[in-house]
């Protein structure tokens, strides 16, 4: 399974892991990250499966399954206002807090050559996520581009 690693400053400059609609060409990204980044690459991350939510999707841990993403590195002084804005879109306030929507936690994300980065990914929390195993549709071959695309794309 893969290890999930909680760094002690919640603000750690890390690369972050997206899989929904911060992907590029999808309305999020233009919105939050257009511009603001450095570099942006495939990847994916193990052990969590997607679901369908209303608009966006929601990943959550689920051994041997995996999601495609891209693996975004924010540009050189764009990173406390870049984490700052993506925590209050996935309606993140801290760790541990009742309200959040997601749970922003650190990962490790797997280039297509192999090498693993530590990243920040947003995760259903605790709560979203039993819902979503209990009534939640799954987003099969856990790429939220292919499903909205379908499978002729």
């Amino acid at each position: 399974m893969t290890s999930v690693v909680r760094p002690q400053d919640p603000t750690a400059p890390l690369p972050f892991f997206v899989y929904g609609t911060l992907r590029p060409g999808e309305v999020n990204h233009d919105l939050f990250l257009r511009g603001r980044t450095l570099s942006e690459e495939p990847a994916t991350l193990a052990d969590v499966a997607l679901y369908d939510g209303p608009g966006y999707p929601f990943a959550v841990e689920d051994p041997g399954s995996a999601v495609a993403g891209e693996l975004v590195t924010a540009e050189p002084g764009a990173y406390e206002e870049l984490l700052a804005a993506l925590d209050r879109l996935e309606e993140y306030a801290g760790p541990g807090r009742p309200g959040n929507v997601y749970d922003r936690i650190a990962r490790e994300a797997l280039r297509p050559d192999g090498t693993r980065v530590l990243a920040w990914v947003y995760l259903a929390s605790p709560l979203v996520a039993r819902d979503l195993r209990e009534s939640g549709t799954g987003i099969p071959g856990g790429d939220w581009l292919k499903r909205i695309q379908g499978p002729s794309s």
